[in-house]
């Protein structure tokens, strides 16, 4: 092993720490791997960063957007509504509908976003059936990671081992080409999943569903100790806060009082208006304020700022429901807010909205919650206009919207351009199947066609794009021509050929399967595609067989992130929500990955022959 290869490997296993221990932001990580490679140079400033120019970066970021405008016209929650209304009161057909659904709502748009959408779905449903949550969320986790087998635009290691191919001179796969196994392996996960649901939670489900039921003001009120923290308070002429907007005076920070919304005249009528960190108070203002610290001196408060307590009809604002929403909110694996507190945050400021109260492992925290680092699992609750927590159902690059309260009907999703957003997807997938198009250009093209039809707009565009992914895809790509230039890719190949080369083609697939799968526990499923495509194509050369079948096994291992709720995002977010233990998916997601390797060793070679 030389000095150079020795280098590279040391640097992935740096990256892997780093990628485990979460300590740096895995796109941060992909940034730095490109300047270790230039700066020793192991790559030349080209080859570190060819990725920035591949074609298919161009595509996935293409298809965050597509999948943003099937989110913003209502498509997907539109099936949501309908699967409700099919499946009726029957657990099982709930079950499979669910999983063909998010199966095929993910072909052509992010599984994490497709399982963040249908949270709040089985909650609903769980609910309404009497049933745990638990019995339904695995196999939406399950049906989002399937998912990424059933096209080729489906998933990002796709594309990757596609790439890969092409790159090395062999013509990519089709549109469909993994489809095929991935409708065989949906089929056994919804077979298995009917099996294995006993195992997932009680089919009574009475603790757990009161845990998620859709509940009321006075339900949260007592869940997040909310009682006796309201105040209402009138702005006296002569009060130094007149003219002085709520972020200069930091109320919160003194008097640890939060102001959720205020009563204004307009037009000879008292009307709420939001409380922004803009908006300036005026005298004879009615504040409805949140007093997070019971140690606070209220007369004292009152005095020095020139206020009047008014009467508060009702428990913590519920008589103001109508204009003072309430949700419970989870943030997602991927959220720019882990780590930070509220303050550090600036919630307010950034979603006009308040957060009034953190469980955290089923408890409720006490104390200052502004300071508070918001971890993953956190339910926070937050309240504020009703306006602003619709528009943070939209923010999924952070947050879940887990529950909203009784007092609000359910938002209906706008879906005035879904018919365009409809078509313009399938002018994608036409234009993909014809392979007169580059599969790049065929999704710029329905992405403009979006933004024409208005189902979205520019602003939107940009903020739909995950941009850590892209990073990290660009980051990873100099490894694998890093271990190509040093032999590592050779040493890797010939160690595989030692276990494997003389059982036969088979056994070399379930070795690579086996590999890419366990590579996979510690890494994003994209990198560990980086890293194993070249290896996979380079052993069926030694092999002297077609690399088609193993490119595919490749695929197909990176989707199989089955086994523990950190393999992917999709598992990680159902933890909180279906009530999970790290042994539960360890319990079932091992066992099916192990049927999803069996099933793929037999079905790719016969539809790929060596």
């Amino acid at each position: 092993m030389n000095s150079e290869l020795l280098w590279v490997l040391s640097l992935l296993l740096i990256a892997i720490v780093l990628f485990t221990t979460n300590k740096l932001r895995m796109d941060v990580v992909a940034l730095l791997v490109i300047i270790a490679f230039v700066l020793s140079g192991t790559l030349s400033l080209q080859e570190a960063t060819a990725g920035f120019s591949d074609p298919n970066v161009i595509l996935i970021a293409a298809l965050f957007v597509i999948g943003e405008g099937l989110v913003r016209t209502g498509v997907a929650y539109q099936v949501g509504d309908w699967l409700v209304r099919v499946a009726g009161s029957s657990e099982t057909k709930m079950m499979m509908l669910l999983m063909f659904t998010v199966a095929g709502l993910g072909a052509f748009m992010s599984s994490t976003g497709v399982v963040a959408i249908f949270i709040p779905v089985v909650l609903s449903v769980a609910v309404r059936m009497k049933i745990s949550p638990g019995r339904l969320m695995m196999p939406l986790s399950f049906a989002g990671l399937i998912s990424g087998m059933m096209t080729l635009v489906a998933t990002p290691p796709n594309m990757v081992v596609n790439s890969e191919l092409v790159r090395e001179g062999i013509n990519g796969f089709g549109f469909f080409s993994v489809t095929p196994i991935g409708m065989v392996v949906l089929l056994l996960g919804v077979g298995y999943m009917l099996v294995a649901r006993r195992w997932l939670g009680d089919s009574g489900g009475s603790k757990t569903k009161s845990a998620w039921e859709r509940r009321t003001f006075r339900d949260l009120i007592r869940d997040y100790k909310l009682t006796g923290r309201a105040r209402r308070l009138a702005v006296r002429s002569g009060s130094p806060l007149i003219g002085r907007s709520l972020d200069e005076l930091h109320l919160r920070a003194r008097y640890s009082a939060n102001v959720i919304g205020i009563e204004r005249w307009k037009r000879f009528r008292r009307v709420m208006i939001s409380a922004f960190g803009s908006t300036e108070l005026r005298e004879g203002d009615v504040l409805l304020i949140d007093m997070t610290d019971c140690d606070i001196d209220l007369r004292q408060f009152c005095s020095e700022q020139q206020l009047e307590p008014m009467v508060l009809r009702g428990e913590y604002f519920s008589e103001q429901s109508r204009n003072v929403g309430m949700a419970e909110v989870s943030l997602i694996p991927e959220s720019a807010l882990l780590g930070k507190s509220v303050r550090d945050a600036t919630f307010r400021s950034r979603y006009d909205l308040n957060v009034v109260g953190i469980r955290r492992n089923g408890e409720t925290l006490q104390g200052k919650l502004v300071d508070e680092p918001l971890g993953l699992g956190d339910i926070l609750l937050v309240i504020g206009d009703w306006k602003a927590i619709r528009q943070l159902q939209a923010k999924t690059h952070d947050f879940i919207v887990l529950n909203l309260p009784a007092e609000v009907d359910e938002v209906a999703p706008a879906i005035t351009q879904a018919p365009h957003a409809l078509f313009c997807l399938a002018l994608m997938v036409a234009m993909m199947l014809t392979d007169e198009i580059p599969n790049p250009i065929a999704a710029l093209i329905a992405c403009l066609l979006m933004g024409r039809f208005r189902c979205i707009d520019m602003e939107s565009a940009y903020k739909a794009i995950h941009w850590p992914s892209i990073i990290l895809i660009v980051g990873m790509m100099p490894f694998a021509q890093a271990l190509q230039k040093t032999g590592g890719v050779d040493l890797i190949v010939r160690g595989l050929m030692d276990v494997a080369g003389d059982a036969g083609p088979h056994v070399m697939l379930a070795c690579l399967f086996v590999l890419c799968a366990t590579i996979g526990l510690f890494i994003s499923n994209t990198a560990t595609a980086v890293l194993m495509a070249p290896i996979a194509i380079a052993a069926a050369r030694e092999m002297g067989v077609s690399p088609y079948p193993f490119a595919m096994i490749i695929a197909i291992a990176a989707s199989a992130a089955f086994m523990t709720p950190v393999s992917s995002p999709v598992n990680t977010l159902v933890l909180g929500p279906g009530n999970y233990k790290f042994g539960d998916f360890l319990k079932i997601g091992v066992p099916f990955t192990v049927l999803v390797m069996i099933v793929s060793v037999i079905l790719v070679p016969w539809l790929y022959a060596f």
